[in-house]
C-alpha cells in the first residue's frame, strides 16, 4: 500500500469526529476502502458509496480484510470494553491510530499487546468542520511510512503537529484540546460585558460572536504575522483598545488567569491518563 493509492481503513466509531474524518478521507482520496464499526450504522450521506461498508464488530469483518490503519474513534469510556476484540489485527503492517482523549500508548499496548503499532493523537472539536488542530505521538514500532499515512489521515480534519515526548500531550490537551471552550467562554464574557455597558443582549452576543470568529479568521489568514503584531495593529496610542488592554494585560489580568487555567487542565489530564 502507498498513501497515494489510498489506504484500507477500519474505523471503529463513526460519531461526529469519526464521521468528519471519514468525510475528509473520502474527499481527498486518502482511503480506497473503509470498513466502519458503529452501532448506529452508516450516515445516510454515505449510502451507495462503494468504498464504505459496515461491520457489526471485530468478529464480522469482510473475509480477507486486513486494514492498513485501525482508527479508534469510540468514546474513551468504552475503549476498555471495545479494544480487546481487535487484538487479532495486531501486526507490523497495521497501525492503530487513536483519537481518544486521555488514553496513553501504554494503555493501548496493554490491551493490544506490546507489539502493537500505535499512534496516539489529540484533536479538538473544530475538527468536525475541518478546522481542527491535532497533535500526535508515535510509539517505537511506527515506521516512517506509517507516520506519513497517519499524518495524511489526521490532516483530513485540520492541521497536525507531531511530538516525540508523550508527556507533552497533557499541556497540548490543556491548550488546544480544551481550548475551544475557553474561546466560547470569552464570547460569553464579552457579551455579558456588552450588556453591562448598555447593549441589548442579542446585539451584544452577535457582536461578540462575529468579533471572535472574524479575528480568528484574520489570524488564520495571516500566518506570517505574530498574534502580538496583529494586536498592536488594532491598538491606537491612548485609544479605546489601549484602555481595555491595560486592564487585560495588567499583572493581575488575563495572563496569570490563563496560566492557572492551563495548569489546572494539564494537571487533570495527567490524573485521567494515570
Amino acid at each position: 500500500m502507498t498513501a497515494e493509492k489510498g489506504a484500507s481503513l477500519l474505523l471503529v466509531g463513526c460519531g461526529k469526529m469519526g464521521g468528519a474524518m471519514l468525510d475528509g478521507w473520502l474527499a481527498a482520496g486518502t482511503a480506497s476502502r473503509v470498513v466502519v464499526v458503529d452501532r448506529a450504522g452508516l450516515p445516510e450521506r454515505l449510502a451507495g458509496d462503494a468504498r464504505v461498508s459496515l461491520a457489526s464488530g471485530a468478529d464480522a469483518l469482510p473475509d480477507g480484510f486486513v486494514p492498513d490503519v485501525v482508527v479508534l474513534a469510540v468514546k474513551p469510556q468504552v475503549m476498555e470494553e471495545a479494544l480487546p476484540a481487535y487484538r487479532a489485527l495486531v501486526r507490523p503492517g497495521t497501525v492503530f491510530l487513536s483519537i481518544a482523549a486521555g488514553k496513553t500508548i501504554a494503555y493501548f499496548e496493554r490491551l493490544l499487546g506490546e507489539g502493537a503499532v500505535v499512534v496516539r493523537s489529540m484533536p479538538n472539536t473544530p475538527a468536525a468542520i475541518g478546522r481542527g488542530m491535532t497533535v500526535a505521538v508515535p510509539n517505537a514500532h511506527v515506521s516512517a511510512a506509517q507516520r506519513e499515512l497517519s499524518d495524511r489521515l489526521l490532516r483530513a480534519v485540520g492541521d497536525v503537529a507531531w511530538v516525540e515526548d508523550e508527556g507533552l500531550l497533557d499541556p497540548v490537551t490543556a491548550v488546544s484540546g480544551s481550548g475551544p471552550a475557553y474561546v466560547f467562554f470569552m464570547v460569553e464574557a464579552m457579551a455579558k460585558a456588552g450588556e453591562a455597558a448598555g447593549l441589548p443582549a442579542d446585539l451584544a452576543m452577535r457582536l461578540a460572536r462575529a468579533t471572535v470568529s472574524g479575528a480568528g479568521a484574520l489570524l488564520d489568514a495571516s500566518p506570517q504575522q505574530e498574534a502580538a503584531d496583529l494586536r498592536k495593529a488594532v491598538t491606537s496610542p491612548n485609544g479605546t483598545t489601549q484602555a481595555a488592554l491595560e486592564v487585560l494585560m495588567a499583572p493581575e489580568g488575563m495572563q496569570p488567569v490563563m496560566n492557572a487555567a492551563i495548569d489546572a487542565a494539564a494537571r487533570r489530564s495527567r490524573e485521567l491518563a494515570g
